[in-house]
């Protein structure tokens, strides 16, 4: 057999052309065995044209293709060249082709994966088809503008319920049965069969149900409340948005494990890593999230699930209108609803949590060789379509868009959108059907926009000069390097003089077009000019000389919670720059972060502090003296958080300082305890948190990781053991984790991710040496042996991300240059090798 075939646009164009598929029936036995499930797929199509015959093919990726006909004659299963079953001499009309194989479950999170939950011995199956793996589990015209509708039949173990995008029963013979769904696109197709546990409700005549392993069900009931809630509040909000109706028949949420994604819009049946179902204790803005990503799923049942992209170049629009949806619609949802409910807490300041935790991935993305337009015209397979799901697709996107409405306004925008969903409902469309429909809703010329936006590569970066006039007054002017036009608001800031707290007070906000037009009176000197205040376009900002004075003295002192997101993202691009020394990045967080009070930024800016300024830009001489600063940082917001009245900040602060801790005492007594003194108690994820840290600083040892283990044999205990095995300063460790990670494949997708991320340590760089070396072909023969998730597991987790020096950097170019990388491992090492070209620079600088 050949090697698998990735889609190219040609053939999926050329195909689109000859066929029209009418409908899938398939038949699923889950009841077969651990390693294997039966498929049956029929496909109704149609063949185009009057005279002449076609071939085209159908792709699959069987253990064991047992039979194949086409219109009741059988075919050669020996024909199957890789993944695809060749379908010659097709006549112009009607056709039925059958499959029946027996398909592989998978570990990886790609296609139907299984997962025997630790805790219970309990199974579960789910499937993940994106974006080329329903392959992995039934036959199909695998492209997504060939939308078809679905009947599914599965036969599951006794016990199980089956989950499907469609209201699902149980018939008389004991089978699952999905009720047909609309049309819709290959990959949207889904399934998830297990002895779940559901929390059932109805909603405007709709089922909704949330659902998760029974092992979680303890979890699940104690936030069942607030995520329905949140469900609900989405929900009408979008009613109130959207001229179209929800278009399916109802609304299943599935908590899976082992999801690689944070969540998969299947329409009906949302999937979502179980992670969100918390076993322990998380803060604010973690709920937010998830609630965030509910948002976000259930925007795409329009952007994406009724309107359909016609091929991969254009996934910007899903992603990024269920980024920008998801953040703003849950903003206006937590407002409070009518009758003067109160506002939710699980949706405050949705947009400061983009700006520190979301915008920074797609700066990032967008600043390496690999950027790629928001909206590309490259695309020319599956493979290169896998590459693009990153910041630039996600956070770009949903940037570009909130711009996009700052300057056009809701109304027409909604307009626009709206007029779309009409004239392309259960269809595809392409970038040029929705800017056509959003320059049918106003006067603006949306074409360049679109052209300025979403055509081009980079960030823009705006720079503010300051000049005195005769007459002791001053005006702005704006340095532009690039080539977007912005739409920005720019906060002018005072200080009080009278005021020793350090408040700065908005003077005035001042709106401005970039490029700019005349120089922009400002009046009185301004302690602080900020561009960009309100975060409403995606484009680097700097300061003038007197304002980066007062924000290095008065960030804190500044009102408005967004407006410190814009400061804190300003440094950190300055310090990833190499304009601003890393030192002084956490000199201005030691000084400012004790007296933050927005929960999102401490995460952020502490992140930051701890995972790219101490492990890599700071030299190894000047990383001890980093740690103890961010220490003294972590214990002044748990001294001030003392009294109780902010969980989720001390909850943040105490999971810092164990991550930073140079010494075993302190954490090693809170371990011992079972408690950080005034609290919280250790649970779970703070006990592995803690213990992994010993690991690394070696102050522990294996018995006491299997003790731990022991008290928590849960899935996500598994996977903290196996963490803290591989940190161990041990060379048998090492070698252990190493032959785990690359030699024996057994591990699935999470203990793999697990394992990589205890593995490499700042603190064992000498011990660590010699897998230096031997990363860069092991990595290569795995990704090619277990396919794009592993590897990309194997390039964001498994890479040597501490060893910053030119060695390294050598050696991974020689890689990309001679060993042919599979296309998801050579883009993460892309990324890797020039964060660790960018940590060199500032290191040097």
């Amino acid at each position: 057999m050949s090697l698998m075939s990735v889609l190219t646009r040609d053939e999926a164009q050329a195909r689109a052309r000859l066929l029209d598929v009418h409908r899938y029936e398939i038949t699923l036995d889950l009841t077969r065995g651990d390693e294997t499930f039966d498929s049956r797929t029929v496909i109704r199509f149609t063949v185009r044209g009057k005279k002449k015959a076609a071939d085209t093919f159908v792709e699959l990726k069987p253990a064991d293709l047992r039979s194949v006909t086409l219109d009741g004659k059988p075919l050669d299963p020996g024909a199957l060249d890789g993944n695809r079953l060749p379908l010659t001499g097709l006549t112009p009309g009607e056709h039925e082709l059958c499959v029946d194989a027996a398909m592989r479950y998978s570990r990886t999170g790609e296609g139907m994966h299984r997962f025997t939950d630790p805790t219970d011995g309990e199974t579960y199956v789910y499937t993940q088809l994106f974006l080329d793996d329903v392959q992995r589990v039934f036959a199909a015209f695998d492209q997504p503008d060939l939308k078809a509708v679905f009947d599914l039949t599965v036969t599951a173990p006794e016990g199980w319920t089956v989950l499907a995008n469609g209201i699902t029963a149980q018939q008389d013979d004991g089978t699952w049965r999905a009720a047909t769904t609309p049309l819709i696109s290959t990959y949207l197709v889904a399934v998830a069969a297990g002895p779940w546990h559901s929390v059932r409700t109805e909603h405007r005549g709709l089922p909704f149900g949330i659902h998760c392993r029974r092992s979680l069900a303890p979890y699940l009931d104690t936030d069942a409340d607030e995520i329905l809630d949140v469900t609900r509040a989405c929900f009408d909000r979008y009613h109130e948005k959207f001229e179209e109706p929800y278009p399916f028949d109802s609304y299943d949420q599935a908590f899976v494990p082992e999801f690689n994604a944070g969540a998969m819009e299947n329409p009906g049946l949302v999937t979502f890593r179980d992670e969100f179902v918390y076993r322990s204790a998380v803060t604010d803005t973690e709920r937010q999230t998830r609630a965030m990503v509910i948002a976000h799923e259930m925007a795409h049942m329009w952007f994406g699930d009724l309107v359909t992209l016609k091929w991969w170049d254009d996934i910007w629009l899903n992603e990024s209108f269920a980024e920008y949806m998801g953040y703003q619609t849950l903003t206006e949802a937590t407002l409070g609803g009518s009758g003067g409910t109160p506002p939710r807490k699980w949706g405050t300041d949705t947009w400061v949590d983009f700006g520190v935790a979301r915008k920074a991935w797609g700066y990032d993305a967008d600043q390496r060789p690999s950027t790629h337009p928001v909206a590309p015209e490259n695309v020319d397979d599956t493979a290169a379509a896998l590459l693009n799901f990153d910041g630039i697709s996600y956070a770009k996107g949903a940037s570009a868009l909130r711009q996009l409405v700052a300057w056009l306004g809701e109304k027409d925008f909604l307009a626009g959108i709206n007029a779309h969903f009409t004239r392309h409902r259960f269809g595809n469309a392409t970038l040029a059907d929705f800017i056509d429909n959003l320059a049918g809703a106003t006067e603006r010329d949306v074409h360049a926009w679109a052209d300025a936006w979403l055509r081009t590569t980079g960030v823009d970066t705006l720079t503010p000069k300051v000049t005195r006039g005769t007459d002791s007054t001053y005006t702005l002017t704006v340095d532009h390097a690039g080539s977007r036009p912005h739409h920005i608001t720019v906060g002018v800031y005072d200080r009080d003089p009278g005021d020793d707290q350090g408040h700065l007070t908005l003077r005035e906000s001042l709106a401005l077009d970039i490029p700019q037009t005349g120089e922009q009176p400002i009046g009185k000197r301004p302690a602080l000019l900020l561009l960009n205040d309100g975060d409403l376009t995606y484009a680097k900002v700097r300061f003038d000389p007197d304002s980066f004075t007062t924000v290095t003295g008065h960030l804190s002192g500044l009102p408005d919670p967004l407006t410190r997101a814009v400061v804190w993202n300003a440094l950190r691009d300055a310090v990833r720059d190499a304009e601003l020394p890393p030192t002084a990045y956490l000199d201005a967080a030691r000084t400012h972060l004790p007296r933050e009070t927005d929960l999102a930024i401490v995460q952020g800016v502490l992140t930051f502090a701890t995972t790219q300024v101490a492990d890599r830009f700071l030299t190894p001489d000047q990383r001890p003296a980093g740690l103890t600063t961010l220490a003294a940082l972590c214990r002044d917001l748990i001294r001030r958080t003392e009294d109780g009245d902010n969980p989720g900040l001390r909850l943040t602060a105490v999971r810092h300082f164990i991550d930073v801790a140079a010494h075993p005492d302190t954490i090693a007594a809170w371990l011992a305890d079972g408690t950080v003194p005034g609290g919280p108690e250790l649970d779970p994820e703070l006990r592995w948190r803690v213990l992994g840290r010993l690991a690394v600083l070696g102050a522990v040892d294996a018995d006491a990781i299997s003790e731990e283990l022991a008290r928590d044999p849960s899935a996500t205990g598994q996977e903290g053991a196996a963490r803290c095995r591989a940190a161990l300063p041990d060379p048998e460790a090492k070698q252990a984790a190493w032959e785990a990670m690359f030699t024996t494949d057994d591990l699935s997708n999470y203990l793999f991710t697990a394992t990589a991320q205890g593995f490499w340590q700042p603190e064992q760089t000498e011990l660590l040496k010699e897998y230096v070396d031997r990363y860069w072909t092991d990595a290569v023969e795995l990704a090619a042996r277990r396919g794009p998730a592993i590897a990309e597991a194997a390039g964001r987790w498994a890479f040597p991300v501490h060893t910053v020096d030119a060695e390294t950097l050598a050696l991974g170019e020689r890689c990309l240059t001679e060993a042919a990388p599979i296309p998801a491992l050579r883009r993460k090492l892309v990324d890797q090798l020039d964060d660790l070209s960018r940590a060199l620079k500032v290191r040097n600088a």
